[in-house]
């Protein structure tokens, strides 16, 4: 059998092979890295720490078993979980080999598994040509069953339909494998029936979803051994990188695929699974050298990127997990400065030394691209986004919009710009049918096609096509009432606070009730988010002051250069790495996240503390750990107890800034000792009880809202851009997106320039 990448043949390949002389790409690797690499036979689990040089050391890999004629090219498979990695990969290895790796079987879960199908696809019921559908395409054949099936779409719309049945598909189940208890729970108990026309529908249009990649792969291999035979002999070696961020149908999918050669490579960090919520199982790595006897575990623990203070604070931090494998990171760089730890008295207070910090950093020099605020959920940006555009620092929302930008915000703030001036066609066309008011497409173009004839407003236009038949009666008696309420709300501005105000347009508009209303899993972070602004109403003595430092906000972002601090969530900053970080809300019931510990118990605890330690990984120099005793929480000020994860950082890593009294002196033995009313025998207590019946109930009502930004932008999601129009998201790098648009072809733009379709 031939190949055009046959390399093995080659002479420089074959010098290479000599045992006697050390290979010259291995120069510069530590030993655990060479181990790592020279391993190469038999299964392998890499378990690589933050900042362990684990994609080197991956790619490294790769290209030695190649240079030591051990496969070819073809026989080789290496599996990531983003088109960047991919792309790294290939130009790293490309580079040690010098040729071309076009073609090579490098590339994501879906990609691969897509790669497979095509060449088998009549085996599972479609044709090579088969069409992978967006989410918006799965939206919409799914609101046409959920008619067939008489479905309440306001109770079970299909767009969470759509989620119960991806997350059944990362579990690699078909319908026929779904039990009839899990069947029971969604879509009035119709949702196996409505998964399995689905599936049929989308085999009739010769389609396939995301999730069906891998299931249809996971189907034909189980429908067809032959094939999986094949497959199993073709790829002699299998690398995976992120093994800890794989779910059950990934897994299953690897797993069938090694049981040939037997030759797997996982490289991943137990310690840095945090994406359960994605159908991650952080069992899979857990369970490796039960999977495959004998398997041969390294550990790379040196670490390039941070000081001995902060790995010493956050393996401290992570040893408290009881579900790990157990490693050490350790670095020959500079002890550095210790974790700061500071208690505030709230939330106002914490933004403001954190923006003066940054401000101060920056006067000596220091680039505000290398500083970091990692929040635990998205609504705590607000207060930083406030302090940084008043010190004049520039900024940067990553895996999310800016606050202003965010939907329900903008939709907030449309309604108010009409109240305090009539004129603006801009906020009256965003918000007419704003929740449904019936109004239909031609409406709308009928009153813009008079407005710009006439060139009068909208408002003003509405009112002289009233006294018309141009619109229909139920139009007509839509937006008379709908222009009744605004002459209302105008008056009720001169006799209530602004603040008042607001809440009442938002009530009476239907516009809370919209989100109340809805079974979309955002929902609930949009109301959080919606509170959120009205509390930031109340640092303004007018509506028309708050609406003057909205549009300075806005425009803070056009006018900033391009050295920016970096505001976004835990979940976003894994891989990422800064000089300086600030991780803010370290308190009870925000972080830990008590929605988590609700729903996860102990195993949402690990998880938790696994995200404070990618919190503290990500930095290079500096942390700054801050907790408030008050906060103001949808406009009511609670207490709050700071975050157990501060009491289980060791004291010889953490400097424990002045408090300014506020939690008492406590104690250094055995953690920080920043709370007298935390005792070390509550904390045990709590760590057994998840339920935190004792701690404030603003921790309970915290905790029950969703966080939105961490599921903001995803692979297939569809979105809408200003200047190349409608697109489908392949990939997502920090704040920028691969997007395939429609009309412009593939393009790489900020997530700041798109929002979902």
């Amino acid at each position: 059998m031939s190949d055009p990448f046959d390399i093995a043949s080659e002479p420089f390949f074959q010098n290479k092979s000599s045992a006697s002389v050390e290979p010259a790409y291995l120069d510069g690797l530590n030993k655990s890295q060479c181990e790592a690499v020279e391993a190469s036979d038999g299964p392998v689990l890499v378990l690589a720490g933050a900042g362990t040089g684990k994609t080197r050391a991956l790619t490294t890999r790769l290209a030695h078993i190649l240079l030591q004629g051990k496969a070819n090219p073809w026989e080789m498979l290496a599996v990531t979980f983003t088109n960047k990695a991919a792309r790294e990969m290939q130009s790293r290895v490309g580079g040690l080999l010098n040729r071309d790796t076009d073609g090579w079987w490098v590339g994501t879960f879906h990609a691969l598994g897509a790669r497979i199908l095509r060449r088998n696809a009549e085996a599972v019921g479609l044709k090579s040509n088969f069409t992978i559908i967006d989410q918006d395409d799965q939206v919409r054949l799914l609101k046409q069953l959920t008619e067939v099936h008489n479905i309440d779409e306001k109770r079970w719309p299909p767009r969470v339909i759509s989620g119960v049945i991806q997350r059944w598909k990362d579990r690699g189940l078909m319908p026929n494998a779904v039990s009839d208890a899990e069947g029971s729970d969604a879509a009035d108990g119709k949702a196996v029936l409505i998964y399995k026309d689905y599936q049929e529908r989308l085999a009739l249009l010769n389609a396939a979803d995301f999730g069906d990649l891998l299931l249809l792969c996971l189907e034909l291999f189980k429908l067809q051994p032959n094939v999986l035979l094949e497959y199993q002999r073709k790829f002699c070696y299998i690398l995976v990188d992120e093994y800890q961020d794989t779910n059950v149908a990934q897994y299953l999918w690897l797993r069938m695929l090694a049981q040939g050669h037997k030759n797997i490579c996982c490289v991943g960090d137990d310690d840095q699974s945090i994406y359960s919520w994605r159908g991650a199982e952080v069992g899979n790595i857990l369970r490796f050298e039960n999977d495959f006897p004998g398997a041969k575990v390294v550990r790379l623990e040196r670490n390039y990127r941070s000081t001995h203070h902060i790995l010493g604070a956050a393996s401290g931090l992570i040893s408290k997990n009881e579900g790990r494998l157990g490693k050490t990171l350790w670095t020959e760089l500079k002890e550095g400065e210790r974790v700061a730890v500071r208690g505030v008295w709230d939330g106002v207070e914490e933004a403001r030394i954190v923006g003066d910090e940054i401000e101060a950093q920056q006067s000596n020099g220091h680039s505000l691209n290398e500083m970091a605020v990692l929040v635990r959920a998205g609504f705590q940006t607000r207060e930083f986004e406030e302090r940084l555009i008043a010190l004049g620092l520039p900024y940067r929302i990553v895996g999310g919009a800016r606050f202003y930008e965010r939907l329900e915000i903008r939709d907030a703030i449309a309604y108010l710009r009409v109240i305090s001036q009539p004129d603006d066609d801009l906020a009256f066309e965003r918000i007419v049918n704003t929740p449904k008011r019936g109004l239909g497409n031609v409406t709308i173009q009928t009153i813009n096609i008079f407005a710009r004839a006439e060139r009068i407003p909208m408002v003003v236009a509405v009112n002289r096509l009233l006294e018309t038949n141009e619109l229909g009666a139920r139009a007509r008696t839509t937006l008379r009432d709908l222009l009744n309420d605004f002459g209302r709300w105008r008056v009720l501005a001169s006799e209530v606070d602004h603040v008042d105000l607001a809440r009442q347009i938002l009530d009476e508009s239907g516009y809370s009730s919209m989100w109340k209303m809805s079974k979309a899993p955002e929902a609930p972070g949009r109301l959080e988010n919606l509170k959120e602004f009205l509390s930031a109403m109340e640092g303004f003595e007018s509506l028309q002051g708050f609406l003057e430092h909205v549009s300075l906000v806005m425009d803070n972002e056009e006018a900033a250069s391009e050295d920016k601090v970096t505001l976004m969530t835990l979940h976003g900053a894994k891989g990422l790495e800064f000089d300086m970080v600030f991780l803010p809300g370290w308190e009870e019931g925000l972080f830990p996240h008590q929605r988590a510990m609700d729903e996860g118990g102990t195993s949402a605890l690990e998880e938790e503390r696994r995200l404070a330690y990618v919190g503290l990984t990500r930095a290079r120099k500096r942390v700054m750990i801050s907790f408030a005793a008050h906060r103001r929480v949808y406009g009511n000020w609670q207490s709050a107890i700071p975050s157990r994860f501060i009491d289980e950082l060791p004291p010889g890593n953490v400097e424990q800034l002045a408090s300014q009294g506020l939690y008492g002196t406590g104690g250094m033995s055995g953690g920080l000792g920043v709370t007298s009313d935390f005792s070390d025998s509550q904390n045990k207590r709590h760590l057994r009880h998840n339920s935190f019946k004792e701690f404030p109930s603003w921790q309970k009502s915290v905790a029950t809202a969703k966080d939105l930004d961490l599921v903001e932008f995803q692979p297939g999601q569809r979105i809408f851009h200003q200047k190349f129009g409608y697109g489908m998201i392949l990939s997502i790098d920090g704040d920028k997106l691969e997007i395939s648009f429609e009309k412009a072809g593939n393009k790489r733009v900020m997530t700041g320039f798109v929002e979902r379709a």
